[in-house]
C-alpha cells in the first residue's frame, strides 16, 4: 500500500497543479478510501484550456515524425512503469492482473501502432492545368472524457490520435478511477512539450463545462448514451466536433450446431469480461432451442468454477462492481428479475458485505424480450439467456433494439454464421471470436451507440478538419507569369 502513497496532482502546461477542493478515490475491493485527488475549478480549467492552445500553434506544425516520437515516447514510459501502473490499475479499478496487464500493455502497443500511421494528402487532380489535393489539418485543443471500465486504454485510444494529428489535449478521467491517469500525465511531462497533454480532475461539473468550453475545439466521450446526448447538446453551442463511443446491448447468436462445452468458456467471457463492465459485452445471449438447455447448463458449470475476489488476489478472475452507483443498479436489475418472477439459472443472490462491491454472476433463463434485463444495459454480472428457433426471428431479435455498438455469431456452419453476421446492425460484428480490437480496425457504433470512430486511419481522420487546396497552374495575370510549378 504505501508504493500508492503520492501527492496525485493534475497536469497542467507541463506542471503539476493542485486544489483546496478535493475527492476521495476508493479501492472497489474493500470500500476503503486510497487516495485524495484535486478537483479542478473553473479557473484551472481555462488555464489548461489556454496552455493547450499556446502549445497548438507550435505543435500543429510540428513534423510528423516528431510526433510520431512523441506516441513512442509516451509507449515508452508506460512500459517502463507498468508493474506501478497495473499494481494502481487494479487498485483503483479493482480488476485482476490478467485484465490490468492486457490494459496497461495494450496501451503501450496502441501508442507505438498509431504512430506508424499516417494521413498522406489525396491527390483529387493533377493535370497540366490544374493541381487539386485535399489534407488533413489538425482541428485544435481536444478535450477528452474517459470512463472508468478502462481508464488508461480508453484515454489512449484519444490520445495518441490527438496528438499525432498536431492537436493538443485536455484529459478529464472518471472521478472514481482518476489515478493512472494522474501519474501518467506526471511521467510524461518530461517527454512532451508544455501544454500538449494535460489532465484534470473532477466530477459531472468539470465534463459539463469542458463540453461547452467556448475554447475547446473538438469532444471525444465514452461512456453512457444519455450522458452522451448531453455532451452532443453542449457541443452544438460551439458545434465542436465529437466523437461518441456509447453504450451497448450486444446480442451473440448461438447455432445449433455447438458442441455445448466447448463454446460455454468463450460466451462466458463474452459477457463477464471486466465483471461485465465492458460496453462491448454480450448483454443478451440467443442460444438455438435445439441447444438451449445444454449450453445453458455447461454456462452453469463454467461460472461456478470462475474465482470472484479482490483484483490483487493472484487466483482472482473476476474483480468487484468498481463503485457504489454502479453496485446498486446491477442489484436493481437483479430485484426487478426477481419481481417479474424470472427464473435465475445461478447467482441472483447478493450478500451485503463490507469487504466490497461484490456481485455472484447471474444468468436469467429465458426472461421474456420485452423484460428490462433484456431491453437495457446493466453494464455487470448479469446476462439473459434466450432461447430461438428460426433464423429471421432471431436475427430481427437481435437487432430491436437502439443500440448498435457489437456483436456476435457462434457455429461451425461458417456459411450460416457469415450470413447471419452480415445482417447485424452493429458497429463491430465478431463471428466465431469476440473482444478482438486493433489500433488499425475502424471502432465505432450504429444507431445510439455513438457517432464517428476510434481507432485506425479512420480513428485519425475524427481528429481534422478536411482542406482543399485547388491551383491553377495557368493563371497568367501579368507578362512574366509562369507555368507549370515544378
Amino acid at each position: 500500500m504505501t508504493a500508492f502513497v503520492h501527492d496525485y496532482q493534475m497536469t497542467i502546461n507541463g506542471k503539476g497543479a493542485t486544489s483546496a477542493a478535493r475527492f476521495p478515490v476508493f479501492n472497489p475491493a474493500t470500500r476503503q478510501p486510497i487516495a485524495n485527488v484535486p478537483a479542478a475549478s473553473e479557473t484551472q480549467l481555462d488555464a489548461a484550456v489556454a496552455a493547450a492552445r499556446a502549445a497548438f500553434r507550435t505543435w500543429s506544425r510540428a513534423a510528423w515524425s516528431v510526433r510520431r516520437d512523441a506516441l513512442n515516447a509516451i509507449a515508452g514510459v508506460i512500459e517502463s512503469n507498468s508493474e506501478l501502473l497495473m499494481a494502481l490499475l487494479t487498485l483503483e479499478q479493482g480488476k485482476p492482473r490478467a485484465g490490468a496487464e492486457w490494459e496497461i500493455l495494450g496501451s503501450a502497443l496502441w501508442c507505438r501502432e498509431i504512430a506508424k500511421q499516417t494521413l498522406a494528402e489525396e491527390v483529387v487532380e493533377d493535370s497540366t492545368d490544374r493541381l487539386v489535393v485535399t489534407q488533413f489539418s489538425a482541428i485544435g485543443v481536444v478535450g477528452a472524457i474517459v470512463p472508468w471500465n478502462f481508464p488508461v486504454l480508453l484515454a489512449i485510444w484519444k490520445i495518441a490520435p490527438a496528438l499525432i494529428t498536431g492537436n493538443t489535449i485536455i484529459v478529464k478521467p472518471s472521478p472514481y478511477t482518476p489515478l493512472c491517469t494522474l501519474r501518467l500525465a506526471e511521467l510524461c511531462r518530461d517527454v512532451l512539450p508544455k501544454g500538449v497533454f494535460n489532465v484534470l480532475t473532477g466530477g459531472d461539473e468539470l465534463g459539463r463545462l469542458i463540453t461547452a468550453h467556448e475554447d475547446i475545439d473538438k469532444v471525444a466521450f465514452t461512456g453512457h448514451t444519455d450522458t452522451g446526448k448531453h455532451v452532443m447538446r453542449a457541443a452544438a453551442g460551439t458545434l465542436k466536433r465529437i466523437t461518441l463511443e456509447l453504450g451497448g446491448n450486444d446480442p451473440a447468436i448461438v447455432l445449433p450446431d455447438v458442441e455445448a462445452r466447448k463454446v460455454a468458456p468463450a460466451l462466458f467471457w463474452a459477457a463477464f469480461q471486466n465483471n461485465a463492465q465492458f460496453c462491448n459485452a454480450t448483454k443478451r445471449l440467443y442460444v438455438h432451442e435445439r441447444v438451449y438447455d445444454e449450453v445453458l447448463e455447461a454456462l452453469v458449470e463454467y461460472t461456478r468454477g470462475v474465482v470472484v475476489g479482490d483484483g490483487a488476489l493472484p487466483t482472482t478472475q473476476l474483480g468487484p462492481i468498481q463503485n457504489q452507483q454502479q453496485y446498486e443498479k446491477v442489484i436493481e436489475y437483479i430485484d426487478d428479475c426477481r419481481r417479474q418472477g424470472h427464473r435465475f439459472a445461478i447467482g441472483g443472490e447478493v450478500a451485503p458485505s463490507a469487504a466490497g462491491w461484490f456481485i455472484p454472476v447471474t444468468l436469467v433463463d429465458n426472461p421474456p424480450d420485452n423484460s428490462r434485463i433484456v431491453r437495457e444495459e446493466p453494464f455487470g454480472p448479469i446476462l439473459p439467456v434466450l432461447r430461438w428457433h428460426d433464423e429471421d426471428e432471431v436475427i430481427a431479435r437481435a437487432n430491436d433494439t437502439i443500440y448498435g455498438l457489437g456483436a456476435s455469431v457462434w457455429g461451425n456452419d461458417l456459411g450460416a454464421v457469415r450470413r447471419i453476421g452480415a445482417q447485424l446492425e452493429a458497429g463491430t460484428v465478431w463471428l466465431n471470436e469476440v473482444h478482438q480490437y486493433s489500433p488499425h480496425q475502424a471502432f465505432g457504433g450504429h444507431k445510439q451507440s455513438g457517432i464517428g470512430c476510434e481507432n485506425s486511419l479512420h480513428g485519425l481522420v475524427e481528429y481534422t478538419n478536411a482542406r482543399t487546396i485547388t491551383f491553377n497552374r495557368r493563371a497568367a495575370f501579368g507578362r512574366d507569369a509562369p507555368g507549370k510549378a515544378e
